[in-house]
């Protein structure tokens, strides 16, 4: 009877014959239809060598794997054998990579995300020595969030919430933001990733925000900021007799605090900066990244009123307001503006657009205040000194078998409710304004990643009216179910502090929050759990990823790999073929309806990646976080079409990048034309955190 087996690292651990069933099966299942009885006949053939060979010894597992190789190759099954001698190859340089980081991988994550977890998230001792592992990283977070259980008395049980909130994370069916994951049962404690800060009209209030913004920075956060108060350039000071440097002056202090502080070497300082289209200095404000360098901290966006875009369409001047006196300076042409805004985002990426009256028209708690800002990605929009804390259910883990499993969808998303809303209580705030407000609203921001995927197992094009369908499908069950969970949570520890006067008490919707659904970016958590970003699609189908400096390692699409095996054309050559363009529309070899499914991001075009925003935004009640990725030959009246385009289906913002628009990037094609400043690397080829979206370092918050 053989009950234990050496592992690769020396350990003995229990033998578990479902694990050779289930790699056969696997290995079955990329040459032909699911085979169950075949791979356990196979399985206990394999056992039975076992028993005969390695009498009174322990067995290795490559001692296994040698014994089924030839089981499958006497057997005849000759394609099933190459799968699983490929499945083998594979494994193996994955714990080669993994190995270079010197982590028990204990939850077998994919490569990056140990590397990352490695660089940012598992805690270490005060000599710089690990002293955590995934599982106890999320094993950490769990245990902290559900203690916020025993603030209500016996109506929850925190035990069993502890054991709920470790399943969903460490089967990356949930992930919350980055600084849950590294901060929470830790003295910094801080949990939340948005924040927006005032900035009102004095130098008290300007150095007031930006000492604030450092203490958020180093706690993990990203910050925004409306500078829409802040008299305009040449303006009279009358405590100095002097004259005023105007807002884009004063933003240059915050992006210089931004880059000293760093945030620790943790995360990477993120700010928004937003401007009022009114605002008499707002053609400065527009060009103010023209210059190669300037604010690499901050994301830039115009907040653009309902009456300029009505103004548009009648090619009408408007009046520039001095939010000092509130009194006109001069007219501009509405046109002229625009087509500025479109030439600087066509040639920078930046500014995108805020729809800011839209915005407000949703504003859950406006008898609170007005939203002047959103969080450094646009996903957010938030009230001053409000905080939101968010977390993205992995979609792709929701499908199987070209269906969506609506009732594992139900289940994380109620148990993802009650984990963002348990933060809020036990989170560590920066400043005791942030507190309160905070706790005031209780807003939280779940979202999605992994989208992409979740269209590939369904065999649903991403740019397709089914696709749209399906998103608004998916979105609408999303936001009805975490309502209704809001709601009974409501029943058994109160709605939020600011209820009264708000949307939901007009409505008579007793909620534990005044806001549910934001759809963000994403980042390094879907690295982390091996997806695509947020709702965006594939970047590539094969790629290389540059894991240390002078480290590459080739990844291809998972999904890929198991049709490329089930249809018959898998070969490693192709594999890096395809990663010299990223997509495989150009590839006659590969399969019409396949090379239809498996589309990236700049296989589809602008307007798709606008209808898909707009589809997710018509159930989400804060914002969408999208990258409308434009090819480097793309038009300036691309650009203006996507931003039209945007406004009209509703979207509360949108962001474009150009291919090749940027000095530096975070993906590279292998084909940037030369004049772009950048020397074709041969391959498409990505830094460690890039997981889709915006492909330059300051979007990826």
């Amino acid at each position: 009877m053989v009950t234990k087996i050496r592992k690769r690292d020396g350990r003995i651990v229990n033998f578990d014959q479902n694990k050779i069933t289930r790699a056969i099966e696997k290995s079955i299942l990329a040459v032909k239809a699911k085979n169950r009885a075949l791979a356990e006949r196979l399985s206990r053939q394999v056992i039975k060598i076992v028993k005969q060979k390695f009498v009174g010894k322990i067995p290795g597992v490559e001692d296994i794997q040698d014994i089924v190789e030839n089981v499958l190759i006497k057997k005849g099954l000759t394609r099933v054998a190459k799968a699983y001698i490929l499945y083998r190859q594979k494994r193996k340089e994955v714990r080669e990579a993994k190995g270079i980081f010197g982590i028990e991988d204990d939850l077998k994550l994919p490569v990056n995300a140990i590397r990352i977890l490695e660089k940012r998230y598992l805690l270490k001792d005060e000599s710089g020595n690990l002293i955590e592992t995934p599982k106890k990283m999320f094993q950490r977070v769990a245990r902290k969030v559900a203690s916020a259980d025993h603030l209500y008395g016996k109506k929850f049980n925190a035990e069993k919430t502890e054991r709920e909130f470790y399943r969903v994370m460490s089967n990356l069916e949930f992930i919350p933001n980055s600084p849950a994951l590294i901060n929470a049962g830790t003295r910094m404690g801080q949990l939340s990733a948005c924040f927006v800060l005032p900035v009102e009209d004095s130098m008290k209030s300007i150095f007031e925000a930006v000492k604030d913004m450092a203490l958020i920075h180093q706690s993990g956060g990203g910050t925004g900021f409306s500078f829409s108060k802040l008299r305009p350039k040449g303006d009279l000071v009358k405590s100095t007799k002097g004259i005023a440097s105007g807002p884009v002056s004063f933003m240059s202090v915050f992006d210089m605090a931004t880059d000293i502080i760093k945030q620790g070497g943790r995360r990477r300082g993120a700010n928004m900066g937003i401007l009022r289209v009114d605002h008499p200095d707002i053609l400065e404000f527009i060009t103010a990244k023209i210059r190669e360098g300037a604010f690499t901290n901050f994301n830039l966006s115009v907040a653009i009123t309902d009456k300029f875009m009505r103004l548009l369409e009648a090619d009408k001047e408007y009046e520039l307001i001095n939010p000092r006196t509130g009194k006109p300076t001069r007219k501009l042409r509405v046109r002229d503006i625009f087509n500025l805004i479109i030439a600087t985002a066509w040639k920078t990426g930046d500014p995108g657009l805020v729809f800011i009256d839209r915005i407000n028209k949703y504003n859950p708690t406006s008898h609170i205040g007005k939203i002047e800002s959103t969080n450094p990605c646009g996903e957010e929009p938030l009230l001053p000194y409000e905080s939101c804390v968010l977390g993205s259910i992995n979609l792709s883990k929701m499908a199987k078998r070209r269906k969506i499993d609506w009732q594992k969808l139900r289940d994380i998303i109620r148990t993802a409710v009650h984990f963002l809303d348990n933060v809020i209580d036990i989170n560590k705030y920066p400043l005791p304004q942030i507190e309160r407000m905070t706790k005031g609203n209780r807003k939280i921001g779940l979202g999605v990643m992994g989208f992409a995927e979740m269209l590939i197992k369904l065999g649903i094009p991403y740019n397709s009216q089914e696709g749209i369908r399906i998103a608004e499908k998916t979105m609408k069950f999303i936001a009805r179910e975490a309502r209704e969970k809001s709601k009974r949570l409501a029943k058994l520890r109160g709605v939020f502090p600011n209820f009264k006067g708000s949307i939901w008490a007009k409505r008579k919707v007793r909620v534990r929050n005044s806001a549910l659904i934001t759809i963000a970016p994403t980042g390094t958590i879907s690295t982390i759990a091996g997806c695509s970003s947020g709702i965006e699609p594939l970047f590539a189908i094969s790629y290389v990823r540059r894991i240390l400096e002078g480290t590459q390692f080739l990844e291809t699409n998972s999904l890929f790999e198991e049709v490329a095996m089930e249809k018959g054309f898998y070969d490693k050559k192709l594999m890096m073929e395809i990663a010299k363009k990223g997509s495989i529309q150009h590839m006659k070899k590969i399969p019409q309806s396949i090379r239809k499914i498996f589309v990236t991001a700049f296989d589809i075009s602008p307007e798709w990646h606008v209808r898909m925003q707009a589809a997710f935004q018509k159930y989400t009640d804060n914002a969408v976080s999208k990258t409308v990725n434009l090819p480097y030959e793309a038009t300036v009246e691309e650009v203006g079409k996507v931003y039209k385009l945007a406004y009209q289906l509703g979207c509360k913002g949108v962001t474009v990048y150009r291919y090749g628009s940027k000095p530096q990037q975070v993906l590279y094609l292998g084909s940037i034309p030369k004049e772009a400043g950048e020397e074709a690397p041969g391959y498409v080829s990505v830094d460690s955190e890039y997981a889709g979206g915006c492909p330059v370092p300051y979007c990826l918050f």
